[in-house]
């Protein structure tokens, strides 16, 4: 059930350089950026490469922190996995728009997509900028893709326009994940694939509150409703510190109980170039017994 880890290794346009002292440094294209990380509890491998960093997030004392840039950067600019294409930028709340650890979900998601060889229907909840709706999408299923914010929808758009992927390709839903998921139990509306990337805390448009330890459990048994006859995957993945890949398989396998199959579930790291992995949470991959 356990595994030792999913490795992103597959990036050229992204590279994670050093960590240390709290922080990552990482090239994103031409451009290389600081970022507070808190797991991160070691001294930096390579402290001279720091110094090489065109932008820093700092955290203030009091909450939040702020980007100090040592250059002039554009707003935007264009990062490449393969054929996906995304537009990131420092944002201010210390992210860039794009998990790069994502990107070995997203070739899981996408062979197993190409190998089915059949038409799909996939799910992904809690969308965000669109990085698996842009795999599962390029891999030849037709996705639904659901955020409760519509600035981050509107950026998976543009991601996808950027990709250059079908304009028909993708239904768009700024919703809540348990309110649509609920919607669509009632309605019948079955997929073949989901893949689920909740947060630890959040507010849907509307208020509604999403609390992981009381919410997360409910709304995968709801989805596993909507799992079709012939389902191919679920993704299960969370950056909350504290939730072991364990707790994550157990999720997996008590809500889909009454559907045979397998649950795989493992740290998700990013290699460093200075050396060692970087750990960016965990995914657990539900896949049915043949």
């Amino acid at each position: 059930m356990e595994g030792a880890m999913f490795a992103a290794d597959g990036w050229r346009d992204y590279e994670a350089l050093d960590t240390g002292n709290g922080a990552k440094l990482e090239r994103w294209g031409d451009i290389i950026l600081s970022r507070p990380d808190p797991q991160v509890i070691w001294p930096a491998a390579d402290p001279g490469a720091w110094s090489r960093a065109d932008a820093v997030y700092t955290r203030a004392e009091t909450g939040g922190g702020a980007w100090t840039f040592r250059r002039e950067l554009p707003e935007r600019w264009e990062t490449r996995y393969g054929k996906l294409r995304f537009h990131v930028r420092p944002t201010g709340f210390k992210h860039t728009g794009l998990f790069p650890e994502q990107a070995v979900n997203w070739d899981w998601m996408t062979q197993m997509i190409r190998e089915a060889n059949r038409p799909l229907r996939a799910l992904n909840l809690f969308a965000y900028t669109g990085g698996a709706t842009l795999a599962c999408a390029a891999a030849g299923a037709r996705v639904t893709h659901v955020d409760a914010a519509k600035g981050m929808v509107q950026w998976a758009k543009e991601n996808y326009a950027l990709t250059g992927l079908p304009p028909d390709g993708v239904r768009w839903i700024v919703d809540d994940a348990a309110r649509f998921a609920a919607r669509e139990a009632r309605r019948g509306h079955t997929y073949d694939a989901i893949a689920l990337d909740p947060p630890s805390y959040g507010r849907g448009p509307d208020g509604e509150v999403w609390k992981l330890e009381t919410s997360l459990y409910p709304l995968v048994e709801t989805l596993s409703s909507l799992l079709s006859d012939k389902p191919l995957f679920f993704l299960l993945n969370s950056y909350t510190t504290g939730l072991q890949p364990v707790a994550m398989a157990n999720v997996l396998s008590r809500a889909l109980r009454r559907m045979p199959g397998a649950v795989d579930a493992r740290e998700v790291c990013l290699p460093v170039r200075s050396g060692g992995m970087l750990p960016c949470g965990a995914s657990a991959r539900w896949t049915p017994s043949i």
